[in-house]
């Protein structure tokens, strides 16, 4: 059974091919050598099928078997972590144009600026996350919050507990998917950290429809979706604002779709801005300078609505309303769904 699954592979059909024509020349020929000592056969033809089906062997060998093995040794070293750059066995041939093309775009896709750039921030990342010790920081935390009880200062460890809630969340949940309840809590704690910096000025509304509460609670969403956006808002709306800021998370639910909408009365941003935004939260962020997005305060957005399109599909994502001296909404549309189970892509999730 094995074998004959091996034949979807082009490969095994032209060298069956192959085996095949030879074994019938050699037939041919078997029968022509019987035919000739019967009588009823020439010499020269004979000879002229041993000349064709040497022939035919010798050409299938050199221009078909050797550039294949040829080039599964290449394939087999970039596999091994070879570039195709590096591989002096390059003038191989190769199944069609198609397949030459494809190679080579893989080639300048390896070699890209974009690629290059996604490597370093993730060894960056990988470098960071080594240098923090949960149990260590968590640890310190809570020696600070003693210290700050024991002196009689309530609000220190008041934030430094709200601190410990939020790294505990942040770095030690690794599932891709939580509940609504969970991220909303997430982003209280954050909202309580931030109002030790801004007191009054900052104020936070959750806005939902009472009866559909308890459905739009236990629905399935990545982690750190809405706090990113949250701190997004903050930074570059109502902190600079003049007066107070609210921010604003709305919950709608409708038959098959949970809708977000993070909302704030910053300064909000001019047309040219926004629509510059929803162009490349439109596109694979991976083309997109992180340099660039990063200074606009981008480079949040477009994490956020790539996870979402990995984890629910492209049909789903975000939008960013703007209107400028007025604030920004940002709008979240992800499926309704309550279990990781009713994930089609749910192969990605850890």
């Amino acid at each position: 059974m094995k074998k004959l699954k091996n034949f979807r592979y082009i490969s095994y059909r032209v060298f069956a091919l192959g085996v095949c024509v030879l074994l019938f020349l050699l037939v041919l020929t078997v029968y022509q050598i019987v035919l000739l000592l019967q009588g009823e056969a020439t010499l020269g033809a004979i000879l002229l099928l041993v000349i064709v089906s040497n022939l035919f062997a010798g050409i299938f060998w050199w221009q078909i078997v050797i550039p294949y093995h040829r080039s599964e040794k290449v394939m087999k070293r970039f596999l091994d972590g070879y570039t195709l750059a590096e591989d002096k066995e390059l003038s191989m041939s190769f199944l069609s144009p198609a397949t030459h093309k494809e190679l080579q775009r893989l080639e300048e896709i390896l070699h890209s600026p974009q690629m290059f750039d996604l490597n370093k921030r993730q060894a960056q990342y990988l470098a960071l996350q080594n240098q923090i010790n949960p149990h260590f920081l968590y640890n310190t935390l809570e020696s600070i919050r003693s210290e700050a009880l024991i002196a009689g200062l309530e609000s220190v460890a008041d934030m430094t507990e709200a601190l410990a809630t939020f790294f505990r969340y942040t770095i030690s949940k690794v599932e891709n998917l939580v509940s609504v309840e969970e991220e909303l809590e997430n982003c209280k704690t954050y909202f309580r950290i931030q109002q030790y910096r801004f007191g009054n000025r900052l104020q936070l509304h959750i806005d939902y429809e009472e009866e559909e509460w308890q459905e739009i609670i236990h629905c399935r969403i990545p982690k750190l979706t809405l706090q990113p956006i949250l701190e997004n808002s903050i930074i570059h709306g109502t902190e600079l604002k003049i007066g107070t800021g609210n921010l604003r998370i709305q919950f709608e639910r409708t038959e098959k779709r949970l809708i977000i909408r993070i909302s704030d009365d910053g300064i909000g941003m001019e047309e040219q801005t926004l629509l510059e935004l929803n162009r490349r939260l439109r596109k694979d962020s991976s083309k997109v300078s992180y340099q660039q997005s990063e200074t606009k305060g981008g480079i949040a957005l477009a994490n956020v609505n790539n996870r979402i399109h990995l984890i629910f599909g492209e049909e789903y994502g975000m939008h960013v309303y703007s209107i400028q001296g007025e604030g920004t909404d940002v709008e979240i549309t992800i499926p309704a769904v309550m279990s990781d189970r009713e994930i089609k892509n749910r192969g990605i999730l850890q």
